[in-house]
């Protein structure tokens, strides 16, 4: 690399076909079992953590060329977003669908990055240790398991 900065740019897609384009997105986060059952039975103090995930993936997704700032702005024609509990864990599943010129990978992932993130923000006082630390709690895998083109 020399000392100058590469330059940067969106990639044109200008000559790309609009079709419609999916894409879903996956993730985990790992939670105390105290805590996955505070969110069942309602005891959250901020609320119900999945509903204010689900809005705040949502509007993520429809902000994603703000935070990734070389993603296109797409006209998105749905995003749904799907919890699964299990004992000490909570999985994530964001789907979003566009008539547009390039994909929606990135928007799905935002989405479901988003969701679990609001997820832990809402119970990190349940999750923490004596030290204040989060030593159990973790987002992982997440991926793309989809994308749809046409």
């Amino acid at each position: 690399m020399s000392g100058e900065a590469d330059p940067v740019s969106m990639i044109d897609i200008s000559n790309k076909d609009i079709v419609h384009r999916t894409a879903e997105a996956v993730g985990r986060i790992q939670l105390k079992k105290s805590t996955v059952h505070a969110i069942q039975e309602g005891r959250v103090k901020k609320g119900n953590p999945l509903v204010v995930a689900e809005v705040a993936s949502i509007l993520a997704v429809k902000r994603t060329p703000e935070t990734i700032p070389l993603c296109h702005q797409i006209p998105l024609t749905s995003v749904n977003i799907e919890f699964d509990l299990g004992a000490d864990f909570i999985d994530a599943r964001c789907s979003v669908a566009a008539y547009y010129r390039t994909g929606v990978e990135m928007e799905a992932l935002v989405g479901v990055t988003t969701a679990l993130l609001n997820i832990w923000d809402m119970v990190k006082y349940l999750e923490k240790d004596e030290a204040g630390q989060y030593p159990s709690t973790v987002i992982t895998n997440v991926r793309i398991t989809e994308k749809r083109k046409g």
